[in-house]
């Protein structure tokens, strides 16, 4: 398997509202690939595909290998157990403890067995990767805007995912923690030598964490390349972005 996700000429659109148009990608194993776009302009919709969301009207999409277009319900939840998504919302529980957040997809996820021999290994090992090993019997609101979403990232690695979707990693946060962040999603990427889509507007999170960017714009892979080659573009489309 040369991809981890292959993304081939896809088309989607809402009605007269063509979101994507003959979009195509590759998803390499082990790497970092940012989709950078103007807000409205499909990147969220495109992370939808990915997981099955959303259907393409046109073009095809395998994960893992496998056309996701022909997988049932069963196939398709055991595929995507292999995806961890990190919500740009963080999608905490307010009402549970950061424990109980955790061991949330471990429920779902997890045969009995292995959750009474292993559920507090993995909680503890998942807290201790985002460095947040003390705040295991804390409320979401007790933490900050970092905190919650370095949880947010624990909670997306507790199935140990092949694969990382970042949804605006960075959004909301000072730009100190925004590094944090950054640096963070290249520790996992080392760690566990994850593949991950980030979907994000943030020039220096993007700078730092990206192996390669796709510039999303009317719907098609405007570019495709380095953060760095990018930069030295001087396509006016391109230029905007770092301008």
């Amino acid at each position: 398997m040369d991809s981890i996700i292959s993304v081939q000429g896809v088309h989607k659109s809402f009605g007269d509202n063509h979101v994507l148009r003959d979009f195509s990608m590759e998803l390499s194993p082990g790497e970092n690939l940012v989709i950078l776009g103007k807000s409205g302009s499909g990147k969220s919709v495109l992370i939808k595909c990915i997981i099955n969301l959303m259907n393409v009207d046109q073009g095809s999409i395998a994960v893992l290998g496998q056309d996701i277009s022909q997988l049932d319900q069963e196939s398709l939840d055991a595929m995507r157990a292999d995806i961890g998504f990190l919500f740009q919302s963080n999608a905490l529980y307010d009402s549970m403890t950061v424990r109980e957040n955790l061991e949330f997809p471990l429920r779902r996820h997890w045969q009995k067995q292995q959750r009474e021999k292993g559920a507090e290994l993995a909680v503890m090992e998942a807290l201790d990767d985002v460095g947040l090993s003390q705040t295991v019997d804390m409320m979401p609101a007790e933490l900050s805007g970092g905190m919650r979403k370095r949880i947010a990232l624990a909670r997306t690695l507790i199935l140990k995912p092949k694969i990382i979707l970042y949804d605006e990693p960075t959004t909301g946060l000072d730009p100190v923690t925004s590094r944090e962040i950054s640096n963070l999603i290249l520790q996992v990427q080392e760690k566990y030598n994850t593949a991950s889509v980030i979907i994000s507007h943030d020039m220096n999170c993007i700078r730092i964490t990206s192996n390669r960017v796709i510039m999303l714009i009317e719907g098609r892979c405007y570019a495709n390349n380095t953060f760095s080659d990018l930069q030295l573009s001087p396509d006016p489309n391109i230029r905007e972005f770092f301008e």
